[in-house]
């Protein structure tokens, strides 16, 4: 491991909407920041063909572009950005303590101030057909890219309130919708299941997992099974949804950070800050309910405002450059 530290103000761990935002506002209030992209550089939106849905794109625009537009956008103003992933971080307790960061098992990185926008993983079925066909058809976020699907027949895997949200939500723009439920029962809420089970254009089939998403380009059809009766059948669509859960990119903070059950940092109030002082967390990595681009945007510019009002308010143990 490298023996000598690095020192900076402001250290951003994620490049996402929320990572990059941030980095705009914070570098924009003279917080010289330091991002490390992450395993995946860009976040989530780097898997999306198109973003229809973001303020200031009348005519949409391609996930990469836009990524690509806010990393410039970052270092305009100053933003040191780096590829490399956050491996070990030691949080200091004091208000005014230094931060600790590993990045790549081998940098040490002291920050005054860490703002987190790691994100969050979509779960997948694992399917190699299911990969190929991401951006392609294949999505986790009908939200996000149910539109393109309008008119047409799609299916969904999923048993949660989510999973029933999106239903419900794709059962108002396609023309069907074919609800894949491994059990025989559903685990969505009472008046989730009931609005589902009230859509007529929602056709429920429990017992029922993915054996093959079809189409070599772009989604084309699903062949699914029956797990009680092993059964096959294939059924035409254009667009297939996964939602069986998320995984938040928090392990390396597990034990330090106040998380829910499921790893999702919890911030305090309508605030970005987390229960260590001098650290925010911005984005997916603490949002289970919107899960959107403008929201985690948003969020990443509050974390930027808290990361510089904490600066105001505590004295500097050690000079920063």
């Amino acid at each position: 491991m490298s023996e000598k530290a690095e020192r900076v103000k402001t250290l951003i761990l994620g490049s996402g909407p929320a990572g990059y935002t941030a980095a705009i506002y914070a570098a924009r209030a003279d917080l010289k920041p330091l991002m490390y992209t992450g395993m995946e550089p860009g976040g989530q939106l780097t898997t999306t063909t198109e973003v229809e849905n973001f303020p200031g794109y009348p005519e949409g625009i391609d996930g990469p572009t836009m990524m690509v537009q806010l990393q410039q956008q970052a270092e305009r103003f100053g933003t040191d950005v780096r590829i490399g992933m956050a491996t070990a971080a030691e949080f200091s307790d004091e208000p005014g303590g230094i931060h600790r960061v590993i990045i790549d098992n081998d940098k040490v990185i002291e920050a005054r101030t860490v703002i987190i926008a790691t994100g969050a993983s979509a779960k997948y079925l694992g399917l190699p057909s299911e990969q190929r066909l991401r951006g392609g058809g294949v999505s986790a976020c009908a939200v996000c890219d149910g539109f393109f699907y309008k008119g047409q027949d799609v299916a969904i895997v999923g048993g949660g309130d989510t999973a029933a949200e999106e239903a419900s939500y794709l059962a108002n723009i396609c023309n069907k919708v074919t609800m894949l439920i491994r059990k025989d029962h559903m685990r969505a809420s009472k008046a989730m299941q009931h609005r589902v089970k009230n859509l007529p254009n929602i056709d429920i089939r429990f017992n029922t997992e993915v054996d093959e998403i079809l189409g070599d380009q772009v989604v084309e059809g699903l062949r699914m099974v029956n797990n009680q009766t092993g059964v096959k059948e294939e059924i035409p669509i254009t667009g297939f949804f996964v939602a069986i859960g998320h995984k938040p990119n928090t392990d390396i903070f597990k034990g330090q950070l106040d998380m829910d059950p499921t790893g999702y940092v919890i911030t305090k109030g309508k605030s970005t800050r987390t229960n260590k002082p001098g650290v925010f967390a911005s984005g997916d990595v603490q949002d289970k309910e919107y899960r959107q681009a403008v929201t985690a945007a948003g969020t990443g510019c509050m974390a930027a405002l808290d990361a510089e009002r904490y600066l105001a308010t505590v004295e500097t143990k050690e000079p920063v450059s």
